[in-house]
């Protein structure tokens, strides 16, 4: 229970980051692309901090503890390959934030804040979801 509550708290933490920053509004995540015309950088100074904050607190846990606190072990990739399902995931979400002005973390607490299009680009979400694990397992299956 008390994974679940800190884990309900980090969630809330990063959507008021993601709404205080403005990155739950598509418009601005937008103008970020649109270096030709009103081009915004704030997207990359939120980038920026976020990936410096990341990089702090990873080197402070790993040198810090052995374990989680309340996990067995760190949920970390262990495969450093760069294959094609890498690639084409990665393209996938860059394209689909591109056109929609949502990543998966700034759409869920775009949700509370009542942007329209959040609900569409959640069902496009979920269905991608869905037909990626559909692909996946047709294909593990052909390979097996």
């Amino acid at each position: 229970m008390m994974k679940l509550i800190v884990t309900l708290l980090i969630g809330m933490i990063f959507g008021l980051g993601i709404a205080i920053s403005g990155m739950a509004n598509p418009a601005k995540v937008l103008n970020f692309f649109d270096l030709a015309g009103t081009w915004d950088p704030s997207l990359i100074f939120v980038m920026g901090g976020a990936l410096i904050t990341t990089a702090i607190g990873y080197q402070i846990v790993f040198r810090t503890r052995t374990s989680p606190l309340m996990d067995i072990a760190y949920m970390v990739p262990s495969s450093k390959d760069i294959d094609t399902r890498l690639v084409v995931g990665s393209a996938t979400f860059g394209v689909g934030w591109g056109i929609a002005g949502f990543c998966p973390g700034g759409a869920i607490p775009a949700i509370g804040l009542g942007y329209s299009e959040t609900f569409m680009f959640m069902f496009a979400l979920i269905a991608g979801i869905f037909i990626a694990r559909l692909l996946n397992t047709k294909i593990s299956a052909q390979t097996a």
